[in-house]
Order: structure tokens, then sequence, then C-alpha cells
């Protein structure tokens, strides 16, 4: 955990210093945390509830401004202890429409800062449709990623991969 909130902090540094980019500053991109069962709109484990809280920890000084999730319990359950923490109202929208969510997610100010919790299949489409080129897979039992884009006005975005 110290080693995570030490690269993120290096990154929130370089970040200040580089220039605005023709967006948000920054998006944050995870997985829902564990879920309590295969159902299809399954809680969170108990394991997920304290990824959810470790999540909350890394993310509550990083400036997030808004928070976007899924329409199911596990991305809206993952959400809250940031949201919460931070006095915001995640925006819910369907988990399948990835292309909307990248729209809303470019049309933010360029001080916005956006953490948004998808699902295994929706993250990589996601981080595609904000133009990251760099190949994202996620596995049926990874819940550890944080993908921090940083969109460029010229070129492609900066893409960080960090575990909690």
């Amino acid at each position: 955990m110290k080693r995570a909130a030490l690269l993120l902090l290096a990154f929130l540094v370089a970040l200040a210093s580089a220039q605005t980019a023709r967006a948000q500053e920054a998006i944050y991109v995870v997985r829902h945390a564990e879920r309590l069962d295969q159902s299809s709109d399954s809680p969170l484990s108990t394991e997920g509830i304290g990824r959810a809280y470790r999540l909350r920890d890394m993310l509550r000084g990083a400036g997030v401004t808004h928070v976007f999730t899924s329409d199911l319990r596990r991305t809206i359950e993952t959400a809250k202890p940031l949201a919460e923490a931070l006095g915001l109202v995640p925006q819910q929208l369907p988990g399948a429409d990835v292309r909307a969510l990248a729209a809303r997610l470019t049309a933010l100010t360029p001080r916005d800062r956006a953490l948004v919790v998808g699902h295994s299949n929706t993250v990589p489409e996601l981080l595609r449709a904000l133009n990251v080129t760099t190949p994202v897979t996620i596995g049926d039992t990874e819940y550890d990623n944080v993908f921090v884009v940083v969109p460029r006005k010229d070129s492609t975005p900066v893409l960080l991969r960090l575990k909690f």
C-alpha cells in the first residue's frame, strides 16, 4: 500500500507540472471489487468491501471531482466509500454504453478528475475509447488494478497501472 501511495504521489506531482489536457486532468478507472456471488447483480463480498475502502484511502487526496459507475450494485458499492468521503454523488450509466461514458469523460472541464468503476470487459473497452493504445486485459480474479489515464492535447494519453 505504501508503494502504491508513493507512486500515486509521484504521478500527481508530475501531473501538476504537465501541460493542461484538452479535457480533464486525469481519469482513474477500476474494475469493481470482489463480488459476493455470481448472480447478475451481486453485492460486494467482505473482501470486496475492504478493497472499496482501500480505494477510498488511495484516491481520497487525488482530487477526484466526478464518480461514474455502471448500474450494478458491485460498481456502486465499490465507489461508495470514496464518493461519500468526498461528498460526491456517483453518476450511474448502463455498463454496456462505453462510448457514451467516454464522451461524458472527455466533456469534463480541464481541472476535473474522474473515477470510473466498471467491469472486466468494460474497463479495457473504455480505455480504448479514451485512445489508450496499450492493450489491457483483466483476468477473472483481478480486482486490484487502478488505471490512471492522463489525456494529452496532441498525442495519445499516458496510462499508468497501479495496484491497490
